[in-house]
């Protein structure tokens, strides 16, 4: 039988603790190593999911009178609809100018739901230099600037450069007499690029007029609040959720 003597033993037990701590701290700084990187992934799929989506919102608020007489949009000449001088919207797009089309149906004034089908064929390069092919198909219940008017969309071989986009995309106005407010919801969203890579999105988000509202002419003095959530996942294997606590 070997026998040890104190301080063998005791160097022995340092020794053994010093690697466990080591490979502790190892562990723990590759842990937090790879939770930074899940983090940061999910952060830029997270973006990518919003940025493709927001600008849905932009076309289809950005729909104005030029296509069948009346104002469907709030934001008349943004998304495609915007001309870009110096990298600046200027205004809205004339019809003669553009790459794709746009279809109302019906389109009697004052007749609603409305069926808007923006179509960009095989391929329209856009003033934001983006490659846009594919159906972009939403049905107004009335003109979203009237409060309780709804705006869904879903997608029909739509493509942005790169990236095909489905899933369902709502706007809703939620405006009272006294504040102005509206929800964007996405629904089942996914983009999937050429690559095959994806990224699976679904979120809820409300912007209300909290100040400002009794001088729409004097935007300086406009205050918002956002409350929303939302939830994704992507190809690589990260997935994430958040929740606005505190209203922004």
């Amino acid at each position: 039988m070997k026998t040890w003597n104190m301080p063998t033993k005791i160097s022995l037990t340092l020794l053994l603790l010093g690697g466990l701590l080591f490979t502790s701290c190892k562990k723990e700084s590759s842990s937090s190593a790879k939770e930074e990187a899940e983090v940061m992934e999910s952060t830029a799929s997270d973006s990518e999911a919003d940025m493709t989506y927001d600008e849905v919102f932009n076309t289809t608020m950005g729909i104005g009178a030029e296509a069948n007489g009346e104002e469907l949009g709030i934001t008349a000449g943004t998304g495609v609809f915007a001309r870009i001088e110096n990298g600046q919207i200027t205004g809205r797009v004339d019809s003669t100018q553009r790459c794709f089309t746009v279809t109302v149906t019906p389109m009697d004034r004052g007749v609603f739901p409305k069926t808007v089908v923006i179509n960009f064929g095989n391929g329209c390069l856009g003033r934001d230099g983006k490659l846009r092919k594919g159906k972009i198909i939403t049905v107004y219940t009335g003109p979203m600037r009237v409060p309780g008017s709804k705006a869904t969309t879903t997608f029909d071989g739509f493509k942005v450069d790169s990236v095909a986009v489905e899933g369902t995309h709502q706007v809703e106005n939620n405006s009272t007499s006294s504040n102005l407010s509206f929800t964007t919801r996405v629904i089942n969203g996914k983009l999937t690029w050429d690559s095959g890579r994806w990224v699976k999105w679904t979120t809820t988000r409300t912007v209300t007029q909290v100040e400002g509202n009794g001088t729409p002419f004097y935007p300086l003095d406009d205050i918002f609040t956002i409350t929303g959530a939302g939830r994704g996942e992507n190809s690589r294997g990260a997935s994430w959720a958040h929740e606005i606590i505190e209203p922004l």
